[in-house]
């Protein structure tokens, strides 16, 4: 009962947040939660060799860890086709630019400290907020509805739920113990994605860009503290043979992109932790364990992509999260080359005695 309290708390306040931005009139009609994807899908497709060449700016505010404003950056992105793309984050000191061009070929150039995993996320929340279909498999994964009420507004909610084996399966489970999909409830857009029930990443102020949907206003925050807030400051048409789709001198292109490797390997890679902290309530319910992510280092050492794959408890999950997203590595190299890394983490949690 008490996660049950604690999930849709979170779903309420997330969408209170939301309400307070923007103004709905009428409830999604729409009730089969795979049709609600599948209407969706189509609007956040960017790399529809259709469209035409475009450039976004966006603006960026972090914040420390205790929800006071921190460095501000820029995130940019320019589209000629699907094969031609670049997207590049400048703060302070630092600069990361990934180019990718015609002849299916990569190139970045970096400098500086690094950027954190939410500056990364701007890009994925912008275009990619949608689960992957693979994620998705109706043999492998059940997806739960239920419409959360505020006010006289209904959102369609939706958490696809991994189909576990029958001993020991939760046939009931709680809106918000998976990561969960709120939608706008009269068009097939995204509003609200929660992670575990506490990471929440808030899509507002929608508008159309040649037919697909774009939040002008990004929110990630961890229960009621702000992690970082984006606003999309520019939208405009480009040429394809604008220069700046051409690396510049100092890119370098990398014959191996990303390489696997064991959890063990990467924990003697560690050189920064930040020690996650055990959530109270998940003290008083007694519930400890091993949170499983699925992580991604970059070249310079830092977290560029993460994911919950299993978790005991929604809080461990998003303390897991958070703490480990502030983590540093000893970057990598093959044959004198730094490359990305691919790993698995594993954060335990241990009740004291």
């Amino acid at each position: 009962m008490r996660l049950r309290f604690l999930t849709a708390l979170f779903l309420g306040a997330a969408l209170q947040a939301y309400c307070q931005q923007t103004t709905i009139t009428a409830p999604a009609s729409t009730k089969d939660p795979r049709a609600i994807f599948d209407a969706a899908r189509p609007f956040y497709e960017f790399s529809d060799p259709s469209l035409k060449p475009w450039h976004l700016k966006a603006t960026y505010q972090l914040f420390n860890e205790k929800g006071e404003p921190g460095e501000q950056g820029t995130y940019e992105y320019w589209w000629a086709s699907p094969k031609i793309y670049r997207s590049t984050w400048t703060r302070a000191g630092s600069i990361h630019t990934d180019w990718h061009t015609s002849d299916d070929k990569h190139a970045y150039f970096e400098t500086g400290s690094g950027f954190s995993l939410f500056e990364y996320k701007i890009q994925s929340a912008l275009f990619h907020p949608l689960p992957d279909p693979a994620d998705m498999d109706p043999a492998k994964t059940r997806l739960d509805r239920q419409e959360v009420k505020l006010g006289n507004v209904k959102f369609p909610c939706i958490m696809p739920v991994p189909i576990m084996p029958q001993h020991g399966q939760l046939q009931v489970v709680p809106l918000g113990l998976f990561p969960t999909y709120c939608f706008n409830p009269t068009i097939p857009a995204l509003q609200v994605h929660d992670s575990f029930g506490t990471i929440g990443e808030y899509l507002d102020s929608i508008v159309k860009v040649q037919g697909r949907y774009l939040p002008k206003d990004i929110r990630f925050m961890e229960g009621t503290r702000k992690i970082l807030s984006a606003n999309v400051e520019t939208i405009e048409g480009i040429s394809s043979n604008d220069p700046v789709f051409t690396p510049i001198p100092a890119a370098i292109s990398p014959k191996v992109e990303k390489v696997p490797l064991a959890a063990g390997i990467t924990v003697g890679m560690l050189i920064k932790k930040q020690v996650p902290v055990y959530p109270q309530d998940t003290k008083d319910a007694r519930v400890s364990g091993t949170v499983v992510l699925q992580a991604t280092i970059g070249r310079e050492g830092k977290i560029h992509d993460l994911h919950i794959v299993q978790a005991p408890w929604p809080s461990l999950a998003a303390s897991a999260l958070v703490a480990v997203s502030n983590w540093e590595y000893k970057p990598y190299s093959l044959n004198g080359e730094p490359v990305e890394v691919e790993t698995t983490i594993n954060v335990i949690y241990a009740l004291s005695r």
